[in-house]
């Protein structure tokens, strides 16, 4: 492997917990009478800050109403989540590759570090993640930087040899802002084209290609 550090978004790069975060969505909307969007819509939300998809998707704007369907949201979340969550077929096959040829990988993600700790955990997988970044962890969200600069501080890593892996722009602008290389992968909603105005080190169908 090219690289020493190998930061990685979760959803839709590690994972696939679309059917999870699209039936917390559409419980949590039940629950407040909400007209629930299709599921496309919603799915479209994945990888936004969590504040920010609600507020599109529901209309609430007042930070009290956004926190209350979010804490409502996590309830169904305890249930319904990691059950729904998955690996891709190559994630844990490239995880160990990167930790065989003496790499270490870390997530920096929006969603919990909690939640993204209970998958590893239930796979038997906790030892191919170093440190896990999640929103509880940072609390600026990407494009911001903080979390992959928490990430190199706690492992020591440099700009030269760290990269960060995500689907989203919300993660192309984070490894940009920090100053270090990135690779996109296709198996979120954003396509090939939508990186452009990013560098971009490698722009995969999957995992399965990262150098």
């Amino acid at each position: 492997m090219k690289y020493k550090f190998y930061f990685f978004d979760f959803d839709y790069t590690l994972v696939n917990s679309e059917k999870g975060i699209v039936g917390c969505f559409v419980r949590t909307m039940e629950d407040y009478k909400i007209p629930v969007p299709d599921y496309d819509v919603i799915k479209a939300t994945i990888g936004m800050p969590i504040e920010d998809a609600v507020a599109q998707l529901t209309g609430l704007s007042t930070d009290k109403e956004i926190t209350e369907f979010v804490d409502r949201y996590r309830v169904h979340a305890n249930e319904i989540m990691t059950p729904n969550t998955h690996f891709y077929p190559d994630t844990v096959e490239v995880l160990e590759k990167i930790k065989r040829d003496g790499g270490r990988a870390a997530i920096i993600s929006t969603k919990t570090r909690n939640r993204i700790s209970e998958k590893f955990r239930n796979e038997g997988k906790e030892d191919l993640i170093e440190i896990i970044i999640g929103r509880e962890n940072c609390p600026t969200c990407k494009p911001d930087p903080e979390g992959i600069f928490m990430a190199m501080k706690a492992l020591g890593a440099t700009k030269e040899n760290t990269i960060y892996i995500g689907d989203s722009l919300f993660d192309a602008g984070a490894a940009k802002n920090a100053g270090i290389d990135f690779a996109a992968v296709l198996t979120g909603s954003t396509k090939a084209e939508a990186f452009a105005e990013y560098p971009s080190v490698q722009i995969m169908s999957s995992l399965s290609e990262l150098k």
